[in-house]
Parts: structure tokens; C-alpha cells; sequence
């Protein structure tokens, strides 16, 4: 468990676990921020990793400082190279001289100690990627990293590195057993519940629903875009129907009139946790 942790770190894991749509921007493209904040996206990630050729890398450093350094800056979280490659120690220095982002997203995180050096030298929260079986191996030891406030995953480079087969039943089997996996070690360590990873046919907003349904009955948090049309049919997924609050406002209109721990409502037998859960439901639909 994390013992010395700082507000600013404390305050961003609450706004990270009601952050539900995550949209990636290149860095080389930084004219789509501002459409990508217009989308209605939680968060607005700029991705100087795999969207960034190696020779374009030093410029999109510069677009993205001339950005923060402008009257149109919103606060957005940058995703930056993974800790053994050459770039991360520019990636470091670009993110020290930006202190008001809203926090990094690390790439193929793999160690606790890379994830304390980001946040020992730049004061911004963490999110950990996991994208290899070494990242995904050392989970639970990056779970007590001071200033990580949360997990994500790129499933297509896991996949590559698992040697699974990607749009496979087999492949839907790792996916959930990652997710448990991330889901148990964040709650353990009181980090926000992880973030899936992205859906990439952006034209299949069936296929996208699904996935919405998926990971946010499992109880992640949240999950990251490549396109701003998923933004809205993510966020609209994530609303509960008229008959889930219908129930909802029942449980808890007659728990507080009666407070009993045990009754029944519509049929169905209602107790501690099905009040929980009845407000987790009335509190995430305001």
C-alpha cells in the first residue's frame, strides 16, 4: 500500500476513475487538439510514442511545447516512450518543463523504479501501460509505485509479445484474464479501477458498444480512443437505462423510509449490496 502520497497524486486518481473516455491526438498533429476537446473526450492525450516517427520526434516536442506555452492550452496528458529507449530522457526533460499537464501516460511500463523516476522528476501522475509479458509479470510491484494513479494496456503489442492471435476466442481469453489481473492489483493498492485499451475498427460502433459493456461490467474505469465519433457512442454505452434508475431510485427511496437491511423491491430480494451498488448507479448516472 502507498503510504506517502501527495494530495495532487490523491486528487488525480479520483478524476482518473470518472474519466471515461480517454482520445489520442499525434503529436505531429496538434491542429486536432482542439477538435479532440470539442469531441466532449474526458481526456485528451497527446501521443509522442507510436503515432511519431523516430525522425519527427524532436519537432513534436517543439509543437507541443508551443501549445502549452499558448492561450489555447487545456490541460491534457502526454504519453511519452517507454523507459529504455532513446527518447525517454527528451520525453523527461519536455514533461519537466511542462508542470501543468494533467499527467503522462508511460509506454510499455515494465519497472516501479521508471515509474518513480517520472514522478520524482517531473511531480505528474502516472499511468502505466502495460503492453509486454514483463510489464504485464510485474504488475503488482508497479501497483506500489509512488505516483501511478492507474493502469492501461495495449492489447495488440501484448498480444505480439504472448505470441496470442488477435481476433481469436483465445485472444478474448487473455483480454479478461489481463483485466482481472489489473482490475485485483489497482483495487489492492487503491489506485482507480484500469482503463481498456482501444477499440481499432472505429467504423464498428456495434463491435465498440459491446466492448463498452464489457469492460464497464467488469468495473474498469474507463477506455482509450482513436477516433472522436467513438467518444460519444462510448459515453453513450455507458448510460444506465430508464429501467436500471427506475429501480435504483426504489431501493434507495425505500431503504432510507423503512431502514431495513433486508427487503424486497419488484420482485427482487434487496440488501447491503445491492443498496451500494443502487447508489454507485444513482451517483455515476449525475
Amino acid at each position: 500500500m502507498k503510504s506517502a502520497i501527495n494530495a495532487k497524486v490523491s486528487a488525480t486518481i479520483i478524476k482518473v476513475a470518472n474519466t471515461k473516455s480517454w482520445l489520442f491526438v499525434p503529436a505531429t498533429r496538434i491542429d486536432r487538439v482542439a477538435k479532440a476537446f470539442a469531441s466532449g473526450a474526458d481526456a485528451v492525450i497527446i501521443d509522442l510514442e507510436d503515432a511519431v516517427a523516430l525522425v519527427d520526434k524532436a519537432q513534436a516536442r517543439l509543437a507541443i511545447e508551443d501549445y502549452y506555452n499558448s492561450a489555447a492550452y487545456q490541460p491534457l496528458w502526454l504519453r511519452i516512450n517507454q523507459a529504455t529507449s532513446s527518447e525517454f530522457a527528451n520525453d523527461v526533460a519536455l514533461c519537466q518543463r511542462l508542470p501543468n499537464l494533467a499527467g503522462i501516460i508511460l509506454a510499455k511500463a515494465e519497472q516501479a523504479a521508471d515509474i518513480e523516476h517520472l514522478y520524482q522528476h517531473t511531480d505528474l501522475a502516472v499511468v502505466a501501460l502495460i503492453e509486454t509479458a514483463v510489464g504485464l509479470y510485474q504488475v503488482d510491484a508497479m501497483a506500489k509505485a509512488l505516483g501511478l494513479v492507474a493502469f492501461s494496456y495495449g492489447f495488440l503489442d501484448l498480444c505480439n509479445d504472448l505470441r496470442v492471435q488477435v481476433g481469436t476466442a483465445a485472444a478474448d481469453i487473455v483480454a479478461n484474464q489481463l483485466r482481472y489481473q489489473l482490475l485485483v492489483s489497482s483495487r489492492a493498492n487503491q489506485l482507480s479501477a484500469p482503463i481498456d485499451s482501444i477499440y481499432a475498427d472505429f467504423k464498428d460502433e456495434a463491435g465498440l458498444k459491446d466492448r463498452v459493456t464489457l469492460w464497464s461490467q467488469m468495473g474498469m474505469s474507463g477506455m482509450l480512443c482513436i477516433h472522436p465519433k467513438q467518444v460519444a457512442i462510448v459515453q453513450q454505452a455507458l448510460q444506465p437505462t430508464e429501467q436500471q434508475l427506475d429501480f435504483a431510485k426504489k431501493v434507495i427511496a425505500e431503504f432510507e423510509r423503512s431502514g431495513q437491511a433486508v427487503f424486497k423491491i419488484d420482485g427482487n430480494m434487496v440488501d447491503a449490496p445491492v443498496v451500494q451498488r443502487c447508489r454507485q448507479l444513482l451517483q455515476s448516472a449525475n
